[in-house]
């Protein structure tokens, strides 16, 4: 049976507060991505960190996801959306979240993100988020509508090759 590997494909560390992080230029040879985001948001409490690929702004997103703190959980869906809002950032604690692109070079499907992460004051949020376009993932974007990113946050983009 083969095994996985993983190759790191593009770091990017915030050196100013940023609204957005892109990552272009992303090579069609693997079979997954993996996203992993380790950081906070400049001010303010807890928001998302939203995906887009490709730069796509269309209605072209979907996204579910189960959300507990402790004591609580909840779960939210949204569809027909300009991102897939998936991951969990905040500005007091940081935060990280792994995203994985499932066959994101395939040009015939839909592609999949399961996302997982943790605020660091035990509130945890598992997605699954879908964009509706059958084109191959070259680039990914993450942002937050509301603040921007803090200066020391990191992404970090793997791909995942069977050998």
């Amino acid at each position: 049976m083969p095994t996985p590997t993983y190759n790191c494909i593009a770091t990017r560390t915030v050196e100013t507060a940023a609204a957005t992080i892109t990552i272009e230029s992303i090579p069609a040879t693997f079979t997954d991505l993996i996203l992993i985001v380790q950081g906070t948001l400049s001010s303010g409490g807890t928001g998302s960190a939203e995906i887009r690929v490709n730069g796509d702004t269309g209605s072209n997103y979907s996204a579910t996801q189960l959300d507990g703190g402790g004591s609580t959980a909840a779960s939210y869906r949204d569809r027909n959306t300009t991102s897939s809002n998936i991951g969990i950032l905040r500005s007091s604690e940081q935060s990280n979240s792994i995203f994985h692109f499932q066959n994101y070079a395939n040009t015939t499907t839909y592609k999949t993100i399961l996302a997982r992460g943790n605020d660091g004051l035990g509130y945890i949020r598992a997605a699954v988020g879908l964009w509706r376009n059958t084109n191959a993932i070259n680039s990914i974007s993450i942002y937050n509508s509301s603040y921007t990113f803090a200066v020391g946050t990191t992404l970090s983009l793997y791909g995942i090759k069977a050998e």
